[in-house]
């Protein structure tokens, strides 16, 4: 739906359709430009000092977010685990354990056929969220990825999620519900609530709604993991596309505000300590310390470091193994489940639901260890130690089938909230057999796998960290067992474990990193993280792309990666544009923009004139002609000179996208009255330069100059902008001076944001369709421009790091000859020119 080339779809289950791009390229001339008229100083620091304002409500609404959301799963599971382990106590000895898994699948049942409700409410409030968020901070329109019925059908399914027993997490979906908070409340507006409107004339602009989504997803890491600075380096690396430098300190503020409103009332709701701030995320790893009686004990050494890179390789491998079967799993619903009744989701949502519910119990009933606790350190691997323990690890023993003075191993993992257990695997030491640890990778692998991708809100945190936790446990117990390295801190190895794995399934580094070190509060980790998370991602690089990349692929998304590969250089920007434009003229009538509108899906159109050598003729008796014949001399005087010259040399024939635009020629007379004016704008019969084509077409042995007439660029007018002019009637009559248009503020123009009218709502008897429209004062006069032979390299990076939307190609003498967008810069876009460009050496 991008100006340019319309891509065939690369698969039949992948429509780009849906897909806008966002208008980070909005502008209207100097002149008419309200907002920067009167932008003195005290109004510019006025609006910075909002918008810090704006920020802190941000990261305190996404803390009160996070808060409930923890509130309530903690709730809903502490009470379904209650039940069913009184239950199952009862039960065990009147042997009536059936009964105990139907109420514990009564619960699960329930809890998911929610969250997938809420689902069908709001399609985009499945998955984590991750990938429409990283697609709208890179430059896409997602539809619906930040209205308000996302963020409620988000955090109320997911707590429905996670309490029915779904191997999910809440900490990916928070920083979906984070970033939906920052577009939404500083607009003061929702499609939800129409009837409240509130008149908030600041950040009416893409760009500033990019940078406080930037800062809301920041808040959620923040908020979901206690990791202020982490949040701000997950914005940067794996959101934001387009980054400033006044950007960084806001999303740090924004970070730190979400961080301490959930530490300061969790920590109030949960000791009755108000002001100790002694909670701060919805994930705490705890503190990693050495028992005081074990003198042999290190929390790492850098013996340690050559197991921490092979675990990193484990890692990768493991990852990229899980990616591979998430991808299949993805496509086959894509191909198979998504385009059934929407009934069909729900009941794969259940059938996971009640696969992983019958596995979990039958697993910690058949599998589970029986294992002797002892208040007194014993040697061997088969007695807890209690000694030093926190309450909270000692709390979420579980002796599901077990005898007095007995733990089951397996249920401990299983039956405990995900953050318990990977509390239990960070800082128990001597619990868990190598054979339970590998039989509780190995299931919770599967359905994790499995889980992510159904129809209901779900992280991915979470769980890649406790599968990843249970294997760093596995080989610690190993090297303790088999080798004897008793320096080995078990709590150590788990962490690492989990960062090779999580690192391996989404390939981040330097966030991560910082995320991880920040959770532990063990700064001593940094190297080892660091470490483990590069060879990870190197390893999993080397078979596939990180799990977000692969779903943001899998919905066609023209994602833009961070930097082009060297040898694309052997390309230029006349290589990669779209040379068949539409195009609108400086005066066009009425007519002819509502056939333009109506008939092409591009979001923005170049404004043109065209170059003619008997433009005199031309003007004589056509006020429409001459008026933008004028406007082009007026505006490059100094060449048109030479461009005349130049045209007069040239033969001129229509581009074909314009011949489309006039399947029939109209004569030169004025059409007939009685003729219906408002069916010929659906016609496409009307063009703004009636009968100036010759008969001849176009052959494929021209050069590109015969192909095309020059035309002389001007500047860009979006879709929006036009569409505004003529619901609000801006236009002038053929026997009136263009000075005589109304004009429109910016405040006017900007009104409608974010949802500008559609054409097709347009009503067209109330257009006369002879009146003329002067664009000149609303386009964009100076976009960023480059030259046919630019590396694409340069075209590249201007294009990201500016946050461009188009990008016209303009020659010397100032002629359009093509323009560039997202999907002419895309990964496969390159590669494909890139053959073809081989193939013609």
């Amino acid at each position: 739906t991008i100006l340019g080339e319309t891509h065939e779809e690369e698969d039949e289950i992948l429509p780009r359709k849906d897909y806008e791009s966002l208008d980070y390229d909005r502008c209207i001339n100097d002149p008419y430009l309200e907002v920067l008229e009167s932008m003195d100083n005290k109004k510019a620091q006025r609006y910075e000092a909002v918008k810090w304002v704006m920020v802190f409500a941000i990261g305190v609404c996404t803390g009160l977010v996070g808060l409930f959301v923890d509130f309530f799963v903690r709730l809903f599971t502490q009470l379904k685990f209650r039940v069913v382990q009184s239950s199952v106590e009862e039960c065990t000895e009147k042997g009536c354990l059936a009964l105990s898994l139907l109420e514990l699948l009564g619960f699960n049942l329930t809890f998911v056929f929610l969250a997938s409700l809420l689902v069908l409410i709001q399609p985009v409030a499945a998955g984590s969220g991750i990938p429409e968020i990283k697609c709208y901070l890179n430059g896409v329109k997602v539809p619906g990825v930040v209205r308000l019925r996302t963020v409620v059908c988000k955090a109320l399914g997911v707590l429905f999620s996670v309490a029915g027993g779904l191997f999910v997490g809440k900490e990916g979906p928070m920083i979906h519900s984070g970033a939906v908070v920052g577009a939404g409340l500083p607009q003061f507006q929702s499609i939800s609530l129409r009837k409240i409107q509130f008149n908030f004339p600041y950040f009416r602009s893409d760009r500033d709604k990019r940078d406080f989504v930037s800062a809301g997803a920041a808040a959620g890491v923040a908020a979901a993991f206690g990791a202020p600075i982490g949040g701000t380096l997950f914005s940067l690396e794996e959101g934001s596309s387009f980054w400033n430098q006044g950007l960084t300190w806001k999303v740090l503020f924004c970070s730190m505000a979400a961080t301490f409103t959930l530490n300061f009332f969790r920590s109030g709701i949960q000791f009755g300590s108000w002001g100790s701030f002694q909670l701060p995320g919805l994930l705490n790893f705890g503190e990693f310390k050495c028992s005081e009686s074990d003198k042999k004990c290190h929390l790492w050494t850098a013996v340690d470091l050559g197991f921490f890179i092979l675990m990193g390789i484990v890692g990768g491998l493991l990852g990229a193994t899980f990616n591979c079967l998430n991808k299949r799993l993805a496509k086959y619903r894509m191909r198979n489940v998504h385009p059934k009744p929407k009934l069909v989701r729900v009941l794969e949502s259940l059938l996971v639901s009640l696969t992983t519910t019958v596995v979990v119990f039958i697993a910690s009933m058949v599998l589970g260890e029986c294992r002797q606790m002892s208040s007194t350190s014993q040697s061997g691997n088969d007695t807890l130690s209690l000694q030093g323990m926190s309450e909270d690890v000692n709390s979420s023993i579980k002796t599901f089938f077990c005898p007095n003075e007995t733990y089951n191993d397996m249920a401990t993992l299983f039956f405990n909230p995900q953050e318990s257990a990977i509390l239990q695997l960070f800082h128990q030491d001597g619990t868990f057999s190598p054979v339970t640890l590998s039989l509780f990778f190995l299931l919770y692998f599967l359905l994790s796998c499995w889980t992510y991708g159904i129809s209901v809100p779900s992280g991915l945190f979470v769980p890649s960290l406790l599968c990843g936790a249970a294997f760093g446990r596995l080989v610690a117990n190993l090297l303790k067992s088999y080798i004897g390295l008793d320096h080995i801190y078990s709590g150590t190895f788990a962490l690492i474990g989990a960062a090779a794995f999580l690192g391996g399934v989404v390939r981040m580094t330097i966030s991560l990193t910082v995320i991880l070190i920040e959770s532990t509060n063990e700064i001593t980790y940094g190297l080892p993280i660091m470490i483990t998370l590069m060879v990870a991602k190197w390893t999993g690089d080397f078979f596939n792309k990180g799990i977000y990349d692969i779903h943001v692929n899998l919905r066609g998304v023209p994602l833009l990666e961070w930097e082009t590969e060297v040898e694309m250089d052997k390309l230029r920007a006349s290589d990669i544009m779209e040379p068949n434009l539409t195009y609108v003229y400086p005066h066009t009538r009425i007519q002819s923009l509502v056939s333009i509108l109506r008939t092409t899906v591009h979001h923005a159109f170049p404004v043109v004139t065209e170059n003619r050598g008997n433009e005199r003729e031309f003007m004589k008796g056509n006020q429409l002609i001459s008026n933008n014949i004028k406007f082009k001399k007026s505006s490059i005087l100094t060449r048109a000179g030479e461009q005349r010259k130049r045209s007069q040399s040239m033969k001129s024939y229509p581009s074909s996208e314009l011949r489309n635009m006039c399947d029939e020629h109209i004569a030169t007379e004025e059409p007939p009255e009685k003729e219906d004016l408002l069916q010929q704008m659906l016609e496409r019969r009307y063009t703004p330069y009636p009968n100036l084509y010759p008969d001849q077409s176009p052959s494929e042995e021209w050069t590109m100059e015969e192909r095309f007439r020059p035309l002389t660029f001007h500047g860009l007018i979006l879709r929006s902008q036009l569409v505004t002019l003529l619901i609000r009637g801006i236009c002038y009559s053929e026997s009136q001076s263009s000075a005589s248009q109304p004009r429109l503020s910016h405040a006017e123009m900007s009104e409608d944001y974010p949802r500008y009218p559609d054409i097709h709502d347009l009503d067209l008897t109330l257009l006369n369709p002879r009146m003329i429209v002067d664009v000149t004062p609303y386009m964009n006069p100076s976009p960023f421009a480059v030259s046919p032979n630019t590396h694409v390299s340069q075209v590249f990076n201007l294009f990201r790091t500016m946050g461009l939307r188009h990008l016209p190609v303009v020659n010397a003498v100032g002629e359009i000859v093509g323009i560039i967008t997202r999907h002419n810069l895309t990964h496969e876009f390159l590669q494909a020119r890139l053959r073809q460009h081989y193939q013609t050496i």
